[in-house]
């Protein structure tokens, strides 16, 4: 039911085994690194209910410090994941597991502008069907076009994502 092969795009239907996996992801990552953890979020379209999407579960760990980050990488490494930086997206630490890849954590200090409107999104896609569907509709467009090209396929969701976290601040 999990995992990514290395070079491909596809979408699996939403699953409840998708919030059995997180927590049980939760309670491994607790027992390594529990302290300096201000919360840990589902995140991503296996967060939302109905919606269709690529078998990754991601994961954000929000932090008091960002500095703290590094510290967490031994304890990450023994449940199987591989410490790739933070060079991808700044205020990020990044760290992925499995071959196909099964889990994804992006580590953010609490406050951080990525960390917000990842919620935002996920918040506003589980309490607006409208988005959702219309989501889901672009994401199967964008399989088909880059069913090869993580980067393209995720470049190409950027204005819709952005749309909908402008939509989403409107109502606060």
């Amino acid at each position: 039911m999990l995992g990514l092969p290395k070079g491909q795009v596809y979408l699996v239907p939403w699953t409840e085994q998708w919030e059995i996996e997180f927590n049980e992801e939760v309670s491994k990552i607790r027992c390594e690194i529990n302290g300096g953890i201000v919360a840990i979020h589902h995140i991503g379209s296996t967060a939302v209910k109905g919606l269709s999407a690529k078998p990754i579960i991601d994961i954000a760990i929000e932090l008091k410090s960002f500095d703290a980050g590094i510290h967490c990488v031994p304890g990450l490494e023994r449940l199987g994941y591989v410490y790739r930086g933070t060079d991808v997206l700044p205020d990020r630490h990044y760290f992925n597991k499995g071959e196909p890849r099964t889990h994804q954590i992006h580590m953010f200090q609490t406050g951080s502008e990525y960390l917000d409107k990842q919620l935002t999104l996920r918040d506003y896609l589980r309490e607006n069907e409208d988005a959702r569907n219309e989501y889901q509709e672009l994401k199967q467009k964008l399989t088909m076009e880059h069913s090869t090209n993580k980067l393209a396929y995720a470049d190409s969701k950027t204005v819709f994502i952005n749309k909908i976290i402008w939509e989403a601040n409107q109502g606060k």
